[in-house]
C-alpha cells in the first residue's frame, strides 16, 4: 500500500519524527491532488525537514533531498515551494541536497578524496541550493578591523521577484547550517 510514509526515507532505517511525517504527509497529498505536480512528484521522496529556528520571527523549513535526485526537484522548485508555503501558512521552505563532508585522508595514504566531498566544495553547495532559482553573480569578503569577516553574495537580479522577501531567511538558513556570517544583495544596474 501506498502511503505518506514513502514520501520520506531516512538513512539507516531511523523513525521520523512528527515535523517530517507532516512534511510527507503534506507531499504525498500535494502528488494526488495537484494535477500539474502529480507526474514530476510520484517518484521523489526527502530525506528530512526541519522547522529551523533563525533571527527575528522568522522559522522556514528546510528541506533535505537525496543528492541523487536534486535535479528532479529543481524542475519543479518553483511550483513546489509556492505549493508548500501555501500548505504551511505563509512559513518560507528552503529545500537542500544532502552532501556528505569526507575528512581529510591520512599522512601517506593513498586514498584521495573528492574535491565535491571537502568543506568548502560542500558549503559553496549548499548556498547555491539555498538560494536556487537565483544564481550567484558574484561574491565578496568584508574583512572587519576586529578581525571577523562577512561574505557578501551578489544574486541574479532576474529573479529578483521570487527571491527577494526571502533574503534574511536566506542568511539564517545558511548561519545555523555552515556557521557563516553571510548578507545578499543584488548588483546595482548602471544605465548605460
Amino acid at each position: 500500500m501506498y502511503t505518506a510514509r514513502k514520501k520520506i526515507q531516512k538513512e539507516n532505517d531511523a523513525e521520523p519524527t512528527g515535523f517530517e511525517d507532516t512534511v510527507a504527509q503534506v507531499l504525498f497529498d500535494l502528488e494526488n491532488t495537484n494535477l500539474e505536480l502529480r507526474s514530476d512528484l510520484k517518484d521523489l521522496f526527502i530525506n528530512s525537514a526541519v522547522l529551523m529556528d533563525v533571527a527575528g520571527n522568522c522559522k522556514p523549513i528546510v528541506i533535505h533531498v537525496p543528492y541523487r535526485i536534486r535535479n528532479a526537484f529543481r524542475k519543479i522548485h518553483l511550483r513546489l515551494v509556492r505549493e508548500l508555503e501555501k500548505k504551511f501558512s505563509g512559513r518560507e521552505v528552503v529545500i537542500i541536497a544532502s552532501r556528505r563532508i569526507v575528512m581529510p585522508p591520512k599522512k601517506g595514504s593513498s586514498i584521495t578524496r573528492p574535491r565535491s566531498r571537502t568543506l568548502t566544495a560542500v558549503q559553496d553547495a549548499i548556498l547555491e541550493d539555498i538560494v536556487y532559482p537565483a544564481e550567484i553573480v558574484g561574491k565578496r569578503v568584508r574583512y572587519r578591523s576586529d578581525g571577523s569577516k562577512i561574505v557578501k553574495i551578489f544574486l541574479d537580479p532576474k529573479e529578483r521577484n521570487n527571491t527577494e522577501y526571502k533574503l534574511e531567511t536566506f542568511s539564517g538558513v545558511y548561519r545555523k547550517l555552515c556557521g557563516k556570517e553571510v548578507v545578499f544583495e543584488y548588483p546595482a544596474i548602471e544605465n548605460a
